[in-house]
Parts: C-alpha cells; structure tokens; sequence
C-alpha cells in the first residue's frame, strides 16, 4: 500500500534526449494507443543531478503482451527479455529500451522477487530501494516524486525509501548499492539508518551470486568518494562479506590522491587492485566473476606491484615497462605507490608512473630468422639462444648499437651451452 504521508511533487526536467527521435517515438506510439509511458529511475535522477545519462529506462501500467503488440504494430523491434517480470526491450532507431509494466511485490527472498502488476505508479515507485532512484518523468519533462526524492537529490543524501532493513531484505544487493550511490553522489555522511541496517544484515550479502556483486563493486570502485566510504564499509565487517579478505582501504585514498596528482581517469582495475592487495588476486577475481581479461589484469597488477620501491632505479624500471607492457606497468606501480606513505606529488615516484611517457620500450631487435641465418639448424636451441640474446640485450639496457647485437648473437650462436 502507499504511504499516505507521500504526497507528488510537482517539477519539471528538461533534457536533450527526452525530445530526441528515437525516444520520442515511443512517447508517441503509445500515447496514441492510449498508454501512459514515463522514464523511470537513473535517468530522472541523473537529470536532476546534470549527470550524465547511460541507459533509459521505461515504465507503463500497460500489460506486456499489449506493450510487445503495441510495439510490433509502430515497427519497433520487440523482445521479451524479462518478460517473467514484465519487461520488453523495443528498439527505436537503433536505440535500444527497456519498458517495463508497473509492479508490486508478492513476495522476495533476498534476492528475487515475486512481483504482480498494477497500474499505480505510487505503489511501484515505494518498491524501489532508495528515494531518489523512485521518480518518474513524462514525455513533457513533468517528473513525479512520490518519496520526496527530490529533497534528497538537492541534499545529495541517498536514503532507502521507509525502513531500511525492509528494503534490505528484499534484496541484500541494496547494501552494495546503497554505499556505491552514497560513494556516487553524496557529500556528507551516510544515512545512519542505511549504515545501521546495512551492518545488521551484511550476512545476507553470501545469498548473492558472484555476478551481482561483482558488477556492483566495480560501479563502487570508480565513484568519486569510494575511498572514503569503502572505509566505513571495512571497519563494519562489509567488505569482508564481499571480499571474503581485509581490505585496505587507505590504500584506495592513496591512488585516489595519486590520480588527482598525476591527472588522470580513474580505473576500476587499478583501484580494485589497491584495495585488495593482501588478497589472493585469483581468489578476489572468483569471488567476483571476473572476466578472464579483467583477472589477468588484476593478477598483473598486484603479483608485480613488489616490484618497485622507493629506491627502484631508472634501468628496473625501464625492464619492468618492457616485460610488463603499458597497461600493466601503469597498474602496478601506481598500486605500488599506493602501498606505501609516499606524498602524492613524489617525484621519484611520478617518475616511475609517467616513465613511458618518456621512454618507448623497444622490439626485440633480432629473430629466429637472424639465428638460422648464421648456420643453427631448426629446433629448440634456436629459442634458447634467442631468449639468451634477450636477458643480454635488457641486461645491457637495450643497447641499439647494430654491431653489438650482431657480436653478442655471433658468440650466442657458437657457444656449447646450448642443446
């Protein structure tokens, strides 16, 4: 039921891509077959915050087999991606929208729900977790705010909507969210009864699968504040739900600082990596389902990152750049950095983090082909003595001097220390 102390608040958003084509189209459509359509969630509250829109999303008190015929009858594309929960993708113009019908739950576990439909747009706006995510807005820009999200966006403050613990136990994964959009958006301190409720029920997060989470940490990762939060979230016991390992999470304020010194984008990766740098990478990686790629990296990051030191020279460096390749090299020192007390601004270790700015690591100046050009017959000494030339030429510092190469591979090719 709806809480009568509620009440809508009248507003307007305007937004470029609310009058745009492809969304307009929709509006339109379904106006004309008598459907109220509204943009529901991120969207409006991003808009409210002049922050950048990703997806849109859609809500109607419309039925879904009557959404997917209204659909089908303009032309749009129509699938039937969680049509179990009333949602129907349409494509407009090659944009793609997910449209679904209003909702109330029956019943939930934790982690899925049982929903009916309904055609109250109060009632779906108080299933939702926080205030500020429950508005709506129609194709005029008016926005409806049935949980005085309004309030909260001019606060920056992310509330659950009624009790928390209620909104919890619907779905553990709110406890993520809950600290990611506070990393996201707000100013101050946590709501306390969010914090409250999110401690008092952190077990519920072993219900999630690795999926869930592993998506709603990388979103934390990358916020403004997640630094500062993820310390409430360690020293509550939180992250070891998640993590399933202490974090450290001075380490993130570190890179955070290190970032902001050195100018650069955040990466969720690199950030990931800081955190979680006592940890098993192969274990955190599990733990979150991780892509391969995004493992590998993560494995990169923190098994090398003891590579480098406050005394690492110019020449350590340099190899370490030409084993580990850009990306990784970057990770690792700056999670390096990170571990330790080192000033932001350090100079020896902005030069460690900028290095390939400067220095461009080099191909391997001989082949295979060069070897069996001076007489070595095909087969496993040809990769012997090539890896041998290796170690000399990054031993000497990657010397270019052709001569000196050709000499080195010469004596390689004749010595007896190769079967």
């Amino acid at each position: 039921m709806a809480d009568p102390k509620y009440t809508a608040k009248p507003m307007t958003i305007s937004a470029p891509w609310l009058s745009a084509p492809p969304l307009k189209a929709i509006f339109d459509t379904f106006a004309k077959a008598g459907s109220e359509v509204r943009v529901v969630g991120g969207a409006v509250r991003n808009a409210l915050l002049n922050e950048p829109i990703t997806d849109i999303d859609l809500a109607t008190p419309t039925l879904p087999e009557r959404v997917m015929e209204i659909g089908r009858a303009a032309g749009f594309g129509v699938y039937p991606t969680g049509i179990d929960h009333g949602t129907v993708t349409l494509i407009s113009s090659d944009q793609k929208f997910e449209i679904t019908t209003l909702r109330r739950d029956v019943e939930t576990d934790g982690r899925h729900a049982v929903v009916a439909f309904t055609t109250d747009w109060a009632e779906d706006a108080y299933r939702r977790d926080f205030t500020i995510n429950a508005m709506s807005a129609n194709a005029h820009g008016d926005v409806f705010d049935y949980a005085s999200g309004r309030d909260d966006i001019s606060a920056r403050r992310v509330r659950f909507i009624g009790a928390a613990a209620d909104r919890i136990r619907e779905d553990y994964l709110r406890i993520l969210r809950f600290f990611r959009f506070t990393a996201q958006i707000s100013h101050s301190a946590p709501d306390n009864d969010g914090v409250s409720a999110s401690m008092a029920l952190k077990d519920g997060i072993a219900s999630l699968s690795g999926e869930r989470i592993g998506a709603e940490v990388m979103k934390f990762l990358v916020a403004p504040r997640a630094g500062e939060i993820s310390v409430i979230m360690d020293v509550s016991g939180i992250s070891k739900c998640i993590f399933g390992h202490a974090t450290q999470p001075l380490n993130l304020i570190r890179l955070q600082a290190i970032e902001h010194a050195l100018g650069e984008s955040t990466d969720a990766i690199t950030r990931l990596a800081a955190l979680t740098s006592q940890a098993p990478a192969a274990d955190i990686a599990r733990r979150l389902r991780l892509s391969n790629a995004d493992a590998s990296a993560l494995e990169a990051a923190t098994s090398h990152h003891r590579t480098f030191t406050a005394s690492t020279d110019a020449h350590t460096a340099r190899t370490a750049l030409y084993r580990l390749k850009p990306q990784s090299y970057r990770r690792a020192v700056r999670v390096s950095w990170a571990n330790t007390n080192t000033p932001a601004r350090d100079p020896h270790w902005t030069q460690l983090a900028t290095l390939e700015q400067s220095w461009t690591p080099p191909l391997l100046p001989v082949s295979g082909a060069d070897i069996l050009a001076l007489g070595i017959t095909p087969g496993p000494v040809v990769g012997q003595i090539l890896k041998a030339f290796e170690q000399w030429w990054i031993d000497s510092d990657f010397p270019t001097d052709i001569n000196a190469q050709k000499e080195r591979l010469t004596l390689l090719s004749k010595s007896t220390n190769f079967e």
